[in-house]
């Protein structure tokens, strides 16, 4: 899968101002919407925003979060028909899966991570309740509406140097690539039960975390890309729990939202030059706003941050395990598939 590569001081300085800007206006703007789920509200706009490299792009940079809303309510609707009938529900959720998948696989680009993700969280809550499918959609609507909101307002303000237009250079996948795209969602709907039998839909952001280790290609390319999850998710964790030690020494909004920005600060200049990949980074800083934000809702801090971290670890490495296995016997990718002549 295609991953977006580092942002450059040259063609965007202020970068992580930026970032930590959008991380710190989401949290702020959690009082306001006074969400079911405040983590969607506050680590959302923040991947969405991220992604955007080098000129500001109205058209694609609007466009993600609309199409993230209609999927969303798409994939609602459809979960809420099908709850009634296991069976065809346990179906549609394994060929979303193989469709997202497929998508990836086949052109590179990560644009059917989109549709895994909404799938697996609704499709997740959905095997709770008809209440706790419909916070979820309407969590993701308002994080998806804060972020159409908070795009042009933090371009307009700091604005990228470069006036290059981003392109980027998917490798579309080789070999039987629909075999592979099965394996990962064979693998991903047993994982969607695992996570509605351990998870509280607080905390169900955190499958994100296992789920997109998944769309990766080649065993090497999931092996890395677990690590680097685990690795996510212990920096923004120990940044949680640091930020939320200051905060217990003054309790004000204007201290917590500081702290969110000094992080989002670091974490967004480490994505400049850090010795690891820049969405570590990114993904760590997520991490820190969904903890924050959720253990000063309904969650403790330490238990948020310890059950974010073995839901990594296991969820993602034994998938992971499991990834490699299958495509070892199956050797999918060994295989060219079949052209046209």
């Amino acid at each position: 899968m295609y991953v977006i590569p580092r942002p450059r001081v040259a063609d965007d300085p202020l970068y992580a101002v930026r970032l930590a800007a959008a991380g710190t206006l989401a949290y702020a703007a959690i009082p306001l919407i006074n969400p079911t789920l405040p983590p969607v509200i506050a680590a959302l706009p923040v991947g969405l925003i991220a992604a955007q490299r080098l000129a500001f792009a109205p058209v694609k940079a609007l466009a993600g979060p609309i199409a993230f809303a209609v999927i969303v309510w798409l994939v609602a609707w459809l979960v809420q028909q099908l709850r009634p009938m296991p069976l065809v529900y346990i179906t549609a959720m394994g060929l979303s899966y193989f469709a997202g998948f497929r998508m990836i696989l086949a052109s590179g680009a990560p644009s059917g991570m989109l549709l895994i993700v909404v799938t697996v969280l609704l499709s997740v809550m959905g095997m709770s309740s008809s209440a706790a499918l419909e916070s979820m959609r309407e969590a993701f609507t308002q994080a998806a509406v804060l972020t159409l909101l908070l795009i042009p307002v933090l371009f307009a303000l700091l604005p990228p140097r470069s006036r290059e237009r981003f392109v980027e250079h998917p490798v579309p996948g080789t070999g039987r690539i629909g075999v592979g795209a099965a394996i990962r969602a064979g693998v991903l709907l047993l994982l969607s039960f695992w996570l509605y039998a351990v998870m509280e839909p607080a905390n169900m952001m955190m499958a994100v975390v296992a789920a997109m280790v998944l769309a990766f290609p080649t065993r090497h390319a999931v092996f890395s890309e677990a690590v680097q999850r685990i690795r996510a998710t212990c920096y923004g964790g120990g940044a949680a729990l640091a930020a939320l030690a200051l905060f217990t020494l003054s309790p004000h909004l204007p201290v917590l939202l500081a702290l969110i920005f000094l992080g989002g600060l670091f974490f967004g200049s480490r994505m400049f030059s850090g010795p690891q990949s820049s969405m570590v980074y990114q993904y760590a800083f997520t991490v820190m706003l969904a903890l924050i934000a959720g253990a000063l809702s309904t969650q403790d801090p330490a238990y948020a941050t310890f059950t974010r971290i073995v839901l990594t670890l296991i969820g993602a490495l034994v998938a992971t395990l499991l990834i490699a296995l299958l495509d070892a016997l199956t050797g999918w990718r060994e295989r060219p598939a079949r052209t046209s002549r």
